[in-house]
């Protein structure tokens, strides 16, 4: 008989099968590149002036190594055999660990995905109402001159881009938003290219580079140190996309397998991502040096061309749109699954009823999804007006998922999988590996949790 914890994780998966999967490099290129070329890009200049120009590169070049080395980590954990139920796949990270390293494991590895994937739609929601505030300032400057006030609110805004999100989540699952994934591509590079070439402006304007070795000097040592764990927290968020890599993965047509897809397509976007994070994040500090703002688009003091401004802000507010379903649509898998499987009968969560509406095409309603995912997007959108802090949220939750799902749980699925005797090179090495990063990760946390203290009490 089926183990307990294996059940639903077996149908959940058998429901996963019927789906057609036609992705390729280039289509997993463009979910990856959603996800992580998002708002944690802005945040690079800001920290690459707490690092300075040695720590900065160094640590933004380890950590794409990581993140690089995870992904193909994790990506040999997507298929496995089971003697007793035959070779099967794991469509989500969730179901991986659950049947690779079991049911405790599994419910703890639950919890912090489903936390991150949560404060990833927070973070969005904050930074997509910075970049609109930004746009209507940009025309105040335009219009008004450069001494207006052109203060403006943030929650307003964060309204209306979770009434859109709401629209955006009844698309039922992540096998439909590849368009949706392509055009957030699209206008990431497009936002990244514009930072870069304004900070570049900014360089020739000034005459000469600014930045020193070691970052921005601070009153206390303490401070210091606080300030370099937010900017390694900065630097964490904006790389892993572990949390949603195997969902990704499960969107590829096999032959070839499945891994070999996901590797090239996990190395083509880091160096992708690297480029421009390196680019973004040196050409930022060295146009403002000590006065580098913490969300560079949106913070520091260009202008004019005020329009130019205005589309790289449009540009975040339309990936981010996107960026906020890639991080949902495998939390509202996850929930949905465990309904289906706790309420087979119940037509609430399973039925789906066809609806057409004038103008528009036909499309599903099921309650459960309708329900559910308003509720979702509310509570993000709330919880994103009450804590408005951008770097320091970045911080958190790039210390909440650095360690556990970006290194942990993919080391010990490989050591299981593989069999992986221990006291072996390979054995120690990952164990290394996995140290090195508790560290990183708890320092990087606690720095950020006080940053939002002081932010707080601020």
């Amino acid at each position: 008989m089926v183990e307990d914890h294996k059940a639903p994780l077996l149908q959940s998966q058998a429901a996963h099968h019927l789906v057609k999967r036609t992705g390729t490099v280039w289509t997993a290129v463009a979910h990856i590149v959603t996800g992580v070329i998002g708002s944690g890009v802005l945040s690079l200049a800001w920290s690459m002036s707490q690092l300075g120009w040695i720590g900065g590169p160094v640590a933004m070049i380890l950590f794409a190594s990581v993140t690089l080395l995870s992904s193909f980590l994790l990506s040999n954990t997507y298929r496995s055999p089971d003697p007793e139920y035959g070779p099967h796949r794991h469509p989500s990270y969730l179901l991986a660990v659950n049947l690779h390293l079991g049911p405790k494991k599994g419910r703890l590895c639950g919890f912090l995905v489903q936390l991150s994937l949560y404060g990833f739609g927070v973070a969005y929601v904050v930074t997509s109402a910075i970049s609109i505030r930004a746009i209507l300032k940009s025309n105040c400057y335009h219009s008004d001159g450069h001494g207006a006030a052109c203060i403006f609110g943030d929650a307003y805004y964060m309204l209306i881009f979770g009434i859109i999100q709401i629209v955006l989540s009844q698309i039922p699952n992540f096998h439909n938003i590849e368009w949706l994934s392509v055009v957030a591509a699209v206008m990431s590079f497009t936002y990244a290219f514009i930072g870069m070439g304004l900070a570049i402006a900014q360089i020739i304007g000034n005459g000469f580079i600014k930045g020193s070795a070691g970052g921005i000097s601070t009153h206390s040592m303490t401070e210091k140190v606080w300030l370099v764990a937010q900017a390694l927290g900065d630097i964490a968020f904006s790389y892993p996309f572990s949390v949603i890599l195997i969902e990704i993965q499960d969107t590829l047509k096999s032959p070839p397998p499945e891994n070999q897809t996901m590797k090239k397509a996990a190395t083509v976007s880091v160096i992708v991502t690297t480029f421009f994070y390196l680019f973004c994040g040196c050409s930022g500090y060295a146009a403002f040096g000590s006065g580098t703002p913490g969300n560079l688009l949106t913070g520091f003091g260009f202008y004019e061309p005020y329009w130019l401004v205005d589309l790289a802000n449009a540009c975040i507010v339309v990936h981010l749109v996107g960026a906020y379903q890639v991080y949902s649509q495998p939390l509202f898998a996850t929930v949905e699954d465990w309904f289906r499987y706790k309420f087979p009968e119940s037509a609430f969560v399973n039925h789906t009823y066809s609806l057409k509406l004038p103008c528009l095409p036909a499309f599903g309603l099921n309650f459960l999804r309708l329900c559910f995912r308003t509720c979702y997007v509310i509570s993000t959108t709330v919880v994103a007006v009450i804590f408005p802090y951008f770097n320091q949220i970045l911080g958190v939750l790039g210390g909440i998922i650095f360690w556990p799902l970006t290194i942990y749980f993919p080391v010990e699925m490989y050591l299981s999988q593989y069999d992986i005797e221990a006291w072996t090179t390979k054995w120690v090495l990952l164990r290394i590996f996995s140290i090195a990063g508790f560290v990183v990760g708890s320092f990087t946390l606690v720095g950020s949790i006080e940053g939002i203290i002081s932010a707080k009490l601020g």
